[in-house]
């Protein structure tokens, strides 16, 4: 994922908490705001610390990226996102993450039906 393609600052992300919506399963919670200027969707990514060491959490994040990085034809583009990572997310493997992002954007309609 490039990095031009993530949401790095605490004024961005509290813009998508706070004007955005939400959904969540077992494993993520995903919050998104609709941006029409925008061409690519973005992604900002949380991990508490009460997950897991660093080693842990930066294992979630890489799985949640390459999960986007998998699915990037089929996201809706005009989208700002959020995914936080709950405790159960650090005991599933890539395809469990990779399954749990896909019923996320799917159920929240940022899928393109293909």
């Amino acid at each position: 994922m490039k990095k031009e393609w993530r949401i790095k600052k605490d004024k961005e992300f509290q813009e998508v908490f706070k004007k955005g919506a939400s959904f969540a399963n077992r494993q993520l919670v995903i919050y998104y705001l609709h941006k029409d200027q925008q061409k690519h969707y973005r992604v900002g990514l949380s991990v508490s610390k009460k997950i897991g060491n660093a080693v842990v959490r930066n294992q979630i994040k890489r799985y949640i990226r390459q999960a986007f990085v998998e699915l990037d034809k089929n996201v809706k583009q005009e989208y700002d996102i959020i995914i936080i990572a709950r405790q159960p997310a650090k005991d599933i493997d890539f395809h469990q993450i990779k399954k749990s992002v896909n019923h996320l954007l799917y159920k929240t309609g940022l899928l393109i039906n293909r």
